[in-house]
């Protein structure tokens, strides 16, 4: 219990989404085409997250030998680019949409779950990790440039209620200011 406390008391002064219960499980992607998610994705809205600190977030994606190569960008207040490097692969090939990603060697892995994409614009990720009576999640929309029309924001937000995930806390993500971000 004092574990459990310590943990949630962890993240939740780092503006982590901690709720009662378990982890939702939503539907994600059906024939999710690895290959053609491939590449980078910017960050338009997103559910606090106690890793990520800066603004002009981006994720690029690169596939070889059946694992993701995952790099994470982030430009930081002082101007620095904080990056971070791991890999994701599909916990299970007949849903190949639901994968884990790892960033540290031994560290236990992260659900990355992909609930809705069309590949050429947006995507809408989501995942989640079971804390013994309440639970704590992450959800990203993402999009191939670093704006995204509102209609398409709304549908993704309307998904992720849909499927019981609470949305409350998602946060716009600054893409302005950018320039010297990765290409």
């Amino acid at each position: 219990l004092l574990l459990c406390l310590a943990v949630l008391s962890t993240l939740g002064v780092s503006a982590q989404t901690i709720h009662p219960g378990k982890c939702p499980e939503p539907p994600v992607q059906q024939n999710f085409d690895v290959p053609r998610y491939m590449g980078r994705w910017h960050e338009i809205q997103k559910l606090p997250a106690f890793f990520q600190k800066g603004k002009c977030a981006q994720a690029t994606y690169t596939l070889g030998d059946g694992v993701v190569k995952v790099v994470n960008d982030e430009l930081l207040s002082d101007g620095t680019i904080s990056s971070i490097e791991g890999t994701a692969k599909p916990t299970d090939p007949s849903e190949p949409a639901k994968l884990e990603v790892t960033f540290f060697p031994g560290a236990p892995a992260g659900n990355y779950w992909v609930l809705k994409t069309d590949y050429d614009n947006y995507t809408l990720v989501y995942g989640c990790s079971n804390l013994g009576g309440v639970y704590a999640n992450y959800a990203w929309i993402l999009s191939r440039s670093r704006t995204l029309p509102e209609e398409t924001v709304a549908e993704l937000r309307a998904t992720l209620t849909s499927s019981g995930i609470i949305i409350d806390k998602l946060t716009d993500s600054e893409q302005t200011g950018c320039e010297s971000m990765p290409k």
